[in-house]
């Protein structure tokens, strides 16, 4: 049935470009088939007309809220006649500096790791086609460091679609303390890459609140859900600060750890101050925020806590939880 109005819309669409003058609605019942369709008599001659009347005025305000411009003009007969001019629906010329062209080229790498590689490389020969300037390849490494923005997850497509499409969804969601996933019931917001990771924002149902999600601790598959969103869409998402702060990126505090030598990169880029113990191990001071002991988790025993007490006290019930799971 979606195809079928995808068809139908595009007819009328044609029918009105290609016409240099205004064509009535019986000239569009007659030229395209699904009208012709829904005007065959079923229930009687004023029942095919007000089928066709409302299919044709669902089919206009949808063009219409596309983007094309249909004129509405009143012939000297009196009949309404409808078209849409070419110049009317025509788009400016499109020109692109080396900048721009740079984020989109970066844009399409994160699609040419989804399933959506095939439609990006077709918008940027448009985009070409329309004036990207020839010297500037959006694909090509134009330094010895090429950015990179890793899409490994299945959850990203869906996501990404139900954000755009503001659509509800449901998904397993596994905690980092957490043995077995949860349901989550999330009105989503907007997507983002934060240090290699992407991350998802959005209204909780269950929990009433704000939150943000990590795509890699999504478990199976994300369903949509047909219902509209009950909480406003703020007018910024903040996600990146909102991980920044989690991860104890904004913290006023410091905590003590003894990392094992060799391993927590990400941990010694964080460091304020680094002491050598030696047998393996060094002594590392590191900003304190919460959420800081989720991620201490994940560095399993590289990672001891030494102070404060109520940061080691949490990362060993998170590594209890995980051990009985």
């Amino acid at each position: 049935m979606a195809i079928a109005k995808a068809e139908r819309l595009m007819n009328l669409a044609l029918c009105l470009l290609g016409t240099r003058r205004p064509l009535s609605k019986r000239e569009l019942r007659d030229s395209i088939e699904a009208y012709v369709e829904a005007a065959r008599p079923g229930q009687g001659a004023a029942g095919s007309d007000d089928s066709f009347n409302r299919m044709f005025e669902r089919d206009k305000d949808d063009l219409r809220e596309l983007g094309l411009v249909i004129e509405t003009v009143e012939g000297l007969d009196g009949e309404v006649g409808y078209l849409a001019r070419r110049d009317s629906n025509r788009l400016p010329p499109i020109t692109l500096d080396a900048e721009e062209a740079a984020a989109l080229g970066l844009a399409a790498k994160v699609w040419q790791q989804a399933r959506l590689a095939g439609a990006a490389s077709g918008a940027l020969q448009k985009l070409r086609a329309a004036g990207l300037p020839e010297d500037v390849d959006p694909y090509e490494a134009h330094s010895a460091l090429e950015p990179r923005i890793p899409v490994h997850e299945a959850a990203f497509e869906p996501l990404m679609l139900a954000c755009r499409d503001r659509r509800p969804v449901l998904f397993d969601y596994r905690k980092a303390n957490a043995a077995q996933p949860e349901p989550r019931h999330v009105e989503p917001w907007a997507l983002e890459c934060w240090r290699g990771h992407w991350y998802l924002a959005g209204f909780d149902r269950d929990r009433g609140a704000e939150r943000v999600f990590r795509l890699s601790r999504i478990t199976g598959r994300v369903r949509s859900r047909g219902a509209r969103f009950t909480a406003p869409v703020p007018d910024v998402v903040t996600v990146r600060e909102t991980v920044a702060s989690w991860a104890g990126e904004t913290a006023d505090r410091s905590a003590l750890i003894r990392l094992r030598t060799g391993a927590g990169y990400p941990l010694r880029a964080k460091a304020t101050g680094v002491r050598e113990l030696g047998g393996g191990w060094d002594e590392l001071e590191i900003p304190y925020g919460h959420g800081l002991d989720a991620w201490l988790v994940e560095f399993g025993p590289d990672v001891v806590v030494l102070e404060p007490a109520e940061l080691r006290a949490d990362v060993v019930d998170r590594l209890r939880a995980v051990a009985k799971g």
